[in-house]
């Protein structure tokens, strides 16, 4: 048992840090390659970030432990969305940009709800025991990823962000920095061998907890697999929070929820359809409330005070004690 749980503990630690290694190595490749540092932060960054989610959903429904997966992506959006955005707001006052409350937020709005569409057909039953997430659902997920992507590229592009042609045709004509190539595929290697092996091993090790203590692999996900995936998150929107950057804490998350939803869960459906054992309505609807909740504080003032930080963390801690009430 001991070792299992210091396997969890690695596991955790090499995904984290594979993934870091991973970003990093792709975005000074694109640097050395002269490409746009908006295109390196709406790609590869913000793919990074998420990889760690990637990996173990992906593993998860490969191992044949699809409450794992689809755990993974619910409980770490609530994560996001109710404790990062809360323990930041409660460290600093977080303001808002009227362009995510209206453009970004509704797009993880719309994913969140389309998840339990896709999730939920059975509306008489409070569980959702057997159904499935299917190729085809997967499918409509990664066209919505898509959209989602064309959109970002189009409103930055809109807002001044990219670079016009005449500056890509400078970028393009400048000698590029071949000198660290490399190094850069080496930490690319290294940051993608650490993802895969330390999500497999992750993923057997809290497999076998939850066998051994009669844990629906539905909770592990909820709560174990979701908070170690989503630590990259926390520690980003915390400290940005604290340095004053909300903008960063907050987009940080609407990102990772939508590339969780749409990216993560899509790509993870169309490899290895998922049927959902364990996951409940509760679980679906305490994601779309999170993300409501976060929506509504945000619209009244563009801006999560401390008071509001604290009522999400409080729904946070109190969704944790209903999943620890069904052990």
């Amino acid at each position: 048992m001991l070792i299992n749980i210091a396997y969890i503990i690695l596991g955790i630690a090499l995904v984290i840090w594979g993934a870091d290694r991973l970003t990093e190595g792709a975005s000074s490749l694109a640097r050395g390659m002269r490409v746009p540092e908006i295109v390196i932060g709406l790609t590869i960054v913000a793919a990074g970030t998420s990889a760690p989610e990637l990996f173990v959903s992906l593993m998860s429904a490969l191992k044949g432990t699809s409450d794992l997966a689809v755990g993974n992506v619910i409980g770490s959006n609530i994560f996001n969305t109710m404790l990062i955005v809360g323990c930041s707001a409660v460290l600093a006052p977080m303001a808002v940009a009227k362009s995510t409350v209206k453009k970004d937020i509704p797009w993880a709005a719309m994913a969140t709800f389309l998840l339990f569409l896709l999730c939920f057909d059975d509306m008489e039953s409070p569980h959702l025991w057997g159904n499935e997430i299917s190729r085809s659902d997967g499918i409509i997920l990664l066209i919505g990823f898509l959209a989602f992507m064309i959109y970002t590229f189009n409103a930055a592009k809109k807002d001044g962000l990219m670079p016009s042609e005449e500056e890509l045709e400078d970028l393009n004509e400048m000698p590029k920095d071949y000198s660290r190539l490399g190094r850069n595929i080496l930490w690319i290697v290294v940051g993608l061998g650490c993802l895969v092996f330390g999500s497999d091993l992750f993923v057997d090790a809290a497999s076998y907890v939850a066998h051994r203590y009669g844990i629906r692999q539905s909770v592990v996900g909820l709560t174990i697999v979701a908070g170690g995936t989503s630590l990259p998150e926390l520690a980003t929107s915390v400290v940005a929070a604290y340095k004053g950057r909300s903008a960063i804490a907050i987009g940080n998350v609407i990102g990772s929820n939508v590339f969780n939803i749409l990216l993560i869960l899509g790509l993870t459906a169309v490899v290895h359809p998922m049927r959902i054992m364990g996951i409940t309505i509760v679980d679906l609807t305490m994601m779309l409330v999170s993300m409501g909740l976060l929506w509504m504080f945000a619209f009244t003032k563009y801006y999560v005070s401390r008071r509001e930080g604290f009522v999400l963390v409080a729904g946070f801690l109190a969704y944790m004690c209903w999943l620890l009430y069904l052990l």
